[in-house]
């Protein structure tokens, strides 16, 4: 079976849709109209690639619309969390994109273990919780530093 006819995984939705979301909160950030329009059809043809079944008029507004709102969220997130650590909201927003990518290939690892021994997936996979933010986390002392 080729990669052009096997059924996405969840995991894999996610962090298509994940990184759609994060598209969308640089658009904002931009400010640039056309980046706006653009994303806003990305998150259409995202979903109509998606779904299995038609969506009513009224599901693909809904569904549109969480999109957007994710992206309202981790812009303003996003801004919040540059100003906090005196970085840029471009660098923030990579590294949320990085995630979004690391989160899936964690799933993976889980993946290929279980289909290994299905009985130690986890212990193989490194015992690894996915949280993928994890990777993005700074190490501070008590006064706020950066650990070395």
């Amino acid at each position: 079976m080729t990669d052009e006819h096997r059924t996405p995984r969840p995991e894999d939705d996610a962090a298509r849709l994940g990184l759609v979301v994060v598209g969308e909160a640089a658009a904002l950030h931009s400010g640039d109209e056309a980046a706006l329009d653009a994303s806003e059809q990305n998150i259409r043809d995202t979903i109509d690639e998606m779904i299995d079944e038609p969506l009513t008029p009224r599901q693909e507004q809904v569904v549109e619309r969480l999109a957007s709102a994710g992206g309202t969220l981790t812009a303003g997130l996003s801004g919040a969390l540059a100003a906090q650590t005196g970085r840029s909201v471009d660098d923030v927003l990579e590294g949320a994109a990085r995630s979004v990518v690391w989160q899936q290939r964690l799933a993976d690892q889980r993946d290929a273990a279980a289909a290994e021994d299905p009985r130690d997936a986890n212990e193989r996979s490194g015992g690894q919780r996915e949280d993928a933010g994890g990777q993005q986390r700074e190490r501070r002392d008590e006064n706020g530093r950066d650990e070395d």
